[in-house]
């Protein structure tokens, strides 16, 4: 079955390209010009991307985009005309997958599309537990990761990065190392975004043991998993 593509855009000429460029890929495509159903739409049906404009007319992007959030791990591709750094950042923080400005290229947004499906699907191993490690479990059929036996809430490359934490505990990863494994397209991301990503993964771990904190910073150098014993 082909991947479903949800595009999420009010411009009907800027959707009608995203739409070409998809089909031409092989890509299912549904379109809607408001985000009001987005919600009701990924109850009913499976999605496998959503190419989300944050300048809606019913709804900003963001905000729907931290109401999927609550409850779909669905990857998500900002488009906005907006280009400023402090955008693109609160769209990582809020579990944006990539974010594109426009104007841009419906073949590039297509290629990202891809190269997006291609990393995060689903493996077919069964669940399985990290060896070696007592306060994590990976569930790698369902990209789920639990702390203390309480899954995160994780956006695609927060389970990345911290998936790699945990396969390699007390190894020391650069940020530029972290952005070679874990982003799709490291060379188009921000300085910032590993920190940003890095800062919610352990949000998300202190709403379950305010107590710990298993990620290591190493000032200049990058970060790492804390070895238990």
């Amino acid at each position: 079955m082909d991947s479903l593509v949800l595009i999420v855009e009010d411009e009907p000429a800027i959707a009608e390209n995203i739409r070409y460029a998809l089909t031409t890929e092989g890509f299912e495509t549904l379109w809607q010009t408001e985000g009001v159903g987005v919600l009701k739409l990924l109850e009913e049906r499976r999605v496998d991307l959503i190419v989300l404009d944050i300048g809606l007319p019913d709804i900003n992007g963001m905000e729907l985009c931290k109401a999927i959030r609550k409850n779909h791990t669905v990857p998500i591709i900002f488009l906005t005309a907006r280009s400023h750094e402090v955008d693109r950042i609160v769209g990582l923080e809020i579990g944006a997958d990539d974010y594109m400005v426009k104007p841009f290229s419906p073949r590039e947004l297509a290629a990202r599309v891809k190269a997006i499906l291609r990393r995060t699907a689903v493996a077919t191993a069964p669940p399985q537990k990290i060896k070696g490690d007592q306060l994590f479990q990976v569930d790698e059929s369902r990209l789920k990761i639990s702390y203390f036996s309480t899954p995160l809430d994780l956006s695609r490359y927060e389970y990345r990065m911290l998936s790699l934490f945990i396969s390699r505990p007390g190894q020391i990863f650069s940020r530029d190392r972290l952005m070679e494994r874990v982003w799709d397209e490291p060379g188009m991301s921000m300085d910032r975004t590993v920190d940003v990503h890095i800062k919610n993964i352990r949000a998300k771990l202190k709403k379950i043991r305010p107590d710990m904190d298993p990620i290591r910073t190493h000032r200049g150098i990058g970060y790492s998993l804390k070895e238990t014993s």
